[in-house]
């Protein structure tokens, strides 16, 4: 391969050109043949039997130029970056790519270069430097931690007091039961830490050694959910009580870290804090420098840098952020669970609902199926009494079918025909005598029943 043609662009872009020889080509080519020639039909052959010069005599010498090609491609670019020594950004573009008459192929490739940095006033900058000294209260905070981790337990018998350490036992209970997490035996509390719930520490303070104590506390809002706003009661055994001492601070101490006397230890940890501060006031000064000497210099930054790391930094974040999604994805299939059963309460209660309602409304049907009935045996009766003919010209069932042509008429007028019915009943017996009520169904003349017992109920309605 050879490669020629190399051009830097104005756009920090290089483009260059391989050529591969015509051997090169055709050895790609028969490669590019021996690769696909067992998914190749030809007919008279068996599958993948096709001699290579059949095939390309069927579909055309090009069949397998293609191939050939993305198979020569990425040699001709590792020759071109290699020979030019380019260190580029990004992908590699092919520009263009041609076959020649006697078979040698020519790729024009294009790649974005790592940006140039031109400097700017880099020599001769100053920064500020402030002081690396050390007072006596830096001094004595080393001092006070170091007397901190050389402190011992001393056990005391009194009353419990903020700054003691506390050996307790401590149980629990959310509305009766035991709760996860709200029980432990010999624990060590320092009063006044705010290890635990605010109220709790607080609480201990008075007892004795031995003491139990029920004690109230309802647990912050922004706490684990199980438990957050939640009034809880934890039983608590005071088992022992201890103060730390601190060892004076004097030679003897000084001596215990290695030191003959308090002022040589003192000595060493100004000169220790002096190192540990001029290394710093060093190391903002050379970031001062830096700053302004990058404020100097002017680089033009290629997009697809721009863009590379913007995709780095997204990656890392969805990286991180795996967690996260998983547990969100927990809390809401807890969710979706809990909707579920939410929604199977809600339809359970639904359908009993329904079937409530079915009963009763069938009970209402009943009822006004029956009060029709009534009715009309009773529009029945009235025709069959004769001191209601003789009273009434119009004979019964005409009067039953007048009955539902006022269609406005309300309840007193459809009440009308009870109350004459009610009158009619007390004289029947007077008028007709007792044979009239010892007849057989049979023996009377019955009037047709109305053709619609329902119109007489026009202007009623009856609530489902």
């Amino acid at each position: 391969m050879i490669v020629k043609n190399v051009e830097k662009k104005e756009d920090n872009t290089l483009t260059f050109q391989v050529e591969s020889d015509a051997a090169e080509f055709e050895a790609a080519v028969n490669a590019a043949y021996l690769k696909n020639k067992h998914s190749i039909n030809i007919p008279g052959f068996r599958k993948g039997k096709a001699p290579r010069a059949v095939v390309e005599g069927m579909y055309g010498a090009e069949v397998f130029y293609q191939d050939a090609m993305d198979e020569l491609a990425p040699k001709a670019f590792e020759q071109g970056v290699t020979e030019n020594d380019v260190k580029f950004v990004g992908a590699p573009s092919i520009v263009d790519v041609n076959v020649t008459d006697d078979k040698t192929v020519a790729y024009t490739f294009s790649v974005t270069l790592y940006p140039e940095v031109t400097l700017g006033q880099y020599k001769g900058l100053s920064a500020e430097r402030y002081p690396a000294e050390v007072d006596e209260d830096e001094i004595g905070y080393e001092l006070e931690a170091a007397r901190k981790r050389n402190s011992r337990k001393v056990d005391v018998e009194r009353e419990a007091q903020m700054g003691d350490v506390a050996n307790i036992d401590f149980d629990g209970y959310l509305n009766g039961e035991r709760f996860d997490g709200g029980k432990a035996e010999a624990y060590d509390l320092e009063l006044g830490s705010g290890s635990f719930v605010p109220g709790f520490e607080e609480q201990i303070v008075g007892m004795n050694i031995g003491d139990e104590k029920d004690i109230d506390i309802t647990f912050p809002e922004n706490y684990a959910p199980e438990l957050a706003g939640k009034a809880v009661v934890f039983k608590i055994k005071l088992n022992n009580l201890s103060v730390n001492e601190l060892p004076e601070l004097d030679d003897e101490f000084a001596k215990d870290n290695g030191f003959d006397t308090l002022d040589e230890y003192k000595a060493d940890v100004k000169a220790d804090l002096e190192k540990r501060k001029t290394e710093q006031r060093d190391g903002e000064v050379r970031a001062d420098l830096m700053h302004k000497a990058i404020e100097n210099m002017t680089v033009a930054v290629p997009e697809v840098m721009v863009k590379e790391k913007a995709e780095e930094i997204i990656h890392r974040a969805n990286l991180r952020g795996d967690d996260i999604i998983r547990d969100a994805n927990e809390l809401l299939q807890k969710a979706s669970d809990r909707a579920d059963e939410i929604i199977s309460e809600a339809n359970d209660k639904k359908l009993a609902e329904e079937r409530e309602y079915d009963r009763v409304r069938l009970e209402v049907t009943r009822f006004k199926s029956d009060v029709l009935n009534l009715y009309r045996t009773h529009v029945e009766s009235l025709s069959r009494l004769p001191e209601f003919q003789q009273k009434d010209e119009t004979p019964a069932q005409d009067a039953e079918a007048e009955l539902p042509e006022t269609e406005d008429a309300d309840t007193t007028e459809e009440a009308a025909p009870a109350a004459d019915a009610a009158e009619t009943e007390d004289a029947a017996p007077e008028k007709a005598g007792e044979d009239f009520w010892e007849k057989d169904e049979s023996q009377l003349k019955l009037d047709p029943p109305p053709a619609d017992p329902n119109a007489v109920f026009q202007g009623v309605s009856f609530s489902e």
